[in-house]
């Protein structure tokens, strides 16, 4: 079958460099690359007349709508049987398309997911925030790495489906965040298939700030209620978690103030726990101490958007919403 790789991207030339040097050195060259300029003031233009003699790509540039919208303008003009959609902060292994060929070929799947890593490179918060984002001790481990709930839902930063999927669902809808399980639900309601493709995995940038990471989760917090709002068999007992976190935060310091500090042993309990689990896995304690904040952002901020949501349109029915409206692209 032959690939076609959509990229939305929004002011990241520098990103698209990266990605594109990456897609050049595939050992697989049978795919074709669609990126999609959606309304960017600083263009990456001359990145991808620099790899026009390396790749085959197609350049779009429409007006800014968010990712969603931008990768069904890619899929409209893309040639191949089956679109893989990459996330422009996303880096390759050398034989990601082989190894997604490979496994498509001998277990064939309407729609895949693949997960995602911190490369060596990555900056040190950078691979802190990769680890408060994949941890089972923080995610339970159901972003994109592991086929845990009923289905697996893949994830916009590095997944895929075949034409008919595009051609019978009409592919992302408009929803500025949690468009991909958006989609990914509306895959399976359709009857088609998803999978897991371990193999078929990216090296993530992430967030390059604690601030910017805030954002990104306070939002994904907010898509999950817009998501029930519009799916309500899709929210689990375990997209309830970061919300009970935070109340139970929020429960710990107001007994160790108003009772006693020993209370705030629980917290730092679970702050060591995972500043050695993370040290461990990354063989770097600075990287363990930056895991634990990020960690806490990112249970808090998707705590507070949660719960932020839920009384605005849960209990006061406004329309879907999101905060950070700058914040589209990852």
């Amino acid at each position: 079958m032959f690939l076609s790789v959509i990229i939305p991207v929004f002011n990241r030339p520098n990103e698209v460099k990266d990605l594109l040097d990456s897609l050049s050195r595939q050992t697989d060259s049978a795919f074709e690359v669609v990126i999609v300029e959606d309304g960017s003031t600083h263009t990456c233009e001359v990145v991808v007349t620099a790899f026009r003699s390396k790749l085959d790509i197609n350049y779009l540039f429409t007006e800014n709508a968010g990712p969603g919208p931008a990768r069904n303008a890619g899929s409209e003009v893309a040639t191949g049987d089956y679109l893989v959609f990459l996330d422009s902060d996303c880096v390759l292994p050398e034989r990601y398309i082989e190894t997604l060929r490979q496994s498509l070929t001998s277990d064939y799947a309407d729609a895949f997911g693949g997960p995602d890593q911190a490369r060596a490179d990555f900056t040190l918060l950078q691979r802190a925030i990769n680890y408060s984002m994949t941890s089972f001790f923080t995610t339970g481990g159901i972003r994109g790495g592991s086929e845990k709930l009923d289905k697996f839902h893949p994830r916009s930063f590095n997944m895929g489906y075949s034409r008919e999927v595009f051609e019978r669902t009409g592919g992302f809808s408009a929803m500025r965040f949690g468009e991909d399980i958006d989609m990914s639900i509306r895959i399976i309601a359709a009857g088609f298939t998803t999978r897991l493709i371990k193999g078929a995995y990216v090296y993530h940038r992430r967030r390059t700030s604690l601030r910017r990471f805030f954002k990104q989760v306070y939002n994904s917090g907010i898509a999950r209620i817009n998501l029930y709002k519009r799916h309500p068999h899709s929210l689990k007992l375990v997209h309830l978690a970061p919300a009970v976190f935070t109340l139970g935060v929020v429960f710990i310091l107001a007994l160790s103030l108003f009772l006693s500090p020993y209370f705030l042993i629980l917290l730092l309990a679970h702050a060591v726990f995972i500043l050695v689990d993370a040290a461990i896995r990354n063989r770097n304690v600075l990287i363990g101490l930056l895991a634990v904040v990020a960690s806490y952002v990112q249970l808090l901020g998707y705590g507070l958007g949660f719960i932020h949501a839920f009384f605005a349109r849960v209990l006061f029915r406004k329309r879907e919403f999101a905060m950070f409206q700058r914040s589209f692209y990852k």
